[in-house]
């Protein structure tokens, strides 16, 4: 959370985390193209000749007002490729919310596990640990017809007492749920926290 007081904002930083090709970049596209352009900046995607995100994609969106502060939402994606981890150690840093995109693909349940592992240490690892940030889970690709159920992933990544959004990001499906359900407990926090 970054208050600039001359302008009246309150920036929070999202960053969706997850192994490569589970989906991160495709839920930003999506909610670009669906937010008005005067609610949102550009999105700044950098890609690698695979055409995958190398670094970040940013998108600012605009909110309705706390307190007398106007929030504005960025929202990143970090590389799924496992030889970017320091780049994605980078973009976690300051995070305010994190949305983990698991694929539900049977064979990708390795990627999602080391990826769900690696975002657990590096919050830990930031001094202070950022183990109180609000973090919800996408389960994306849900219309693969092998999908593996929401019972079953969260008994393979051993996640508990966390929001679950089933998505399908290609079709938008679950995508804006999924940025609903984080930005409110990210609000929620930063409410507790300026209320003290």
């Amino acid at each position: 959370m970054h208050i600039n007081w001359q302008q009246r904002e309150l920036q929070l930083k999202i960053v969706y985390y997850g192994p490569a090709l589970s989906g991160k970049t495709t839920n930003l596209e999506q909610i670009y193209a669906r937010v008005e352009p005067d609610h949102r900046s550009e999105l700044v995607s950098l890609k690698t000749h695979e055409d995958r995100t190398l670094y970040f994609d940013f998108l600012q969106l605009e909110l309705g007002k706390i307190g007398n502060l106007t929030p504005k939402i960025l929202l990143y994606t970090v590389p799924g490729q496992v030889y970017y981890e320091a780049s994605r150690k980078l973009v976690l840093r300051g995070a305010d919310g994190v949305v983990f995109v698991a694929d539900s693909s049977p064979d990708r349940i390795d990627a999602n596990r080391e990826s769900w592992e690696a975002m657990h240490q590096h919050l830990t690892s930031f001094d202070p640990p950022m183990t109180g940030i609000p973090i919800v889970v996408q389960f994306n690709k849900q219309d693969l017809p092998n999908a593996l159920s929401e019972t079953v992933l969260k008994a393979m990544l051993h996640i508990h007492n966390l929001p679950i959004y089933p998505a399908t990001a290609v079709s938008g499906e679950g995508v804006f749920d999924t940025l609903k359900g984080i930005t409110r407990n990210v609000i929620t926090q930063v409410q507790r926290v300026m209320a003290r």
